[in-house]
């Protein structure tokens, strides 16, 4: 078998009983002459269909001993598991197991951010939710950049997990308290590395505007004429220009105003 993939042991051994149980299925009750099976591994969903030529039943007097109850429990018990079956009198039946695939973050031959970044790339509607272990900067963020909606430990409850999961089928993150904080920390760290690249972050509007004015050599009167505003107020607002950018006069706030970019030359 070429390019083979290796599944989770418990979703191998639970696709392989519903097959189990829809070929004795097909054996005993369906008199088909040909019975097909397709097994499907996309990047986020594993999908078994099996089809034959038969009889086919009315779904709504299904007895006991056919077994297709059986098989519903089992499909429930995979990660978002649906088994649906197509069936009528004399068109043979058709039955679709389809799952989505949990990974692990460390794998051998290609990790889960990796296989994160190439799902979104290859499909990009569907949701990656991480479930993990780890709760450190080295794997939360490569895997929310690599483009996972959720990220979760392991310490989440059932509940938790199954809502997290519907949520992120709607579009909607999730993330653990654990990770949130780590997430709110890294863009207050990139927020203040930000305003100290920019020394004039703390001025408002109207500050920078009279910066800038002032840059050009404008005098206090000048300026409240342009703006049609009270030499006071100017007076005030250059006195908290000099204060947040630690400046000592009208004269150094100028030069710095050139030397920062504030104000060029036409």
């Amino acid at each position: 078998m070429q390019d083979e993939r290796v599944l989770p042991r418990e979703v191998e051994h639970t696709m392989f009983r519903i097959a189990q149980e829809a070929l004795a299925n097909v054996a005993r009750h369906s008199q088909a002459h040909r019975v097909d099976v397709r097994l499907d591994y996309t990047p986020d969903r594993l999908s078994l269909t099996i089809q034959d030529d038969g009889q086919g039943f009315d779904p709504q007097q299904i007895t006991a001993g056919v077994g297709t109850h059986s098989m519903h429990e089992r499909a429930a018990m995979l990660p978002s598991g649906a088994l649906t079956l197509e069936t009528a009198h004399g068109h043979g039946t058709r039955m679709t197991v389809q799952c989505q695939i949990l990974m692990d973050l460390l794998m051998p031959d290609i990790d889960g951010v990796e296989a994160t970044r190439q799902i979104k790339r290859l499909s990009p509607r569907t949701q990656v939710v991480v479930l993990t272990s780890h709760h450190d900067d080295e794997h939360i963020f490569p895997a929310l950049r690599a483009g996972a909606i959720s990220y979760l430990l392991k310490s989440v409850k059932m509940d938790e997990l199954a809502e997290a999961v519907r949520r992120a089928a709607q579009g909607e993150a999730t993330l653990h308290p654990r990770v949130a904080a780590r997430v709110i920390h890294e863009l207050q760290g990139a927020k203040r590395d930000q305003e100290a690249l920019n020394p004039f972050t703390e001025l408002t509007d109207r500050e920078l505007e009279i910066l800038k004015l002032l840059a050009t050599g404008m005098t206090n009167h000048e300026i409240t004429t342009h703006l049609v505003i009270s030499e006071h107020t100017v007076k005030g607002h250059v006195s908290n220009i000099l204060s947040k950018l630690h400046l000592g006069d009208r004269t150094q706030a100028a030069v710095f105003a050139w030397r920062e970019g504030v104000v060029r030359r036409e």
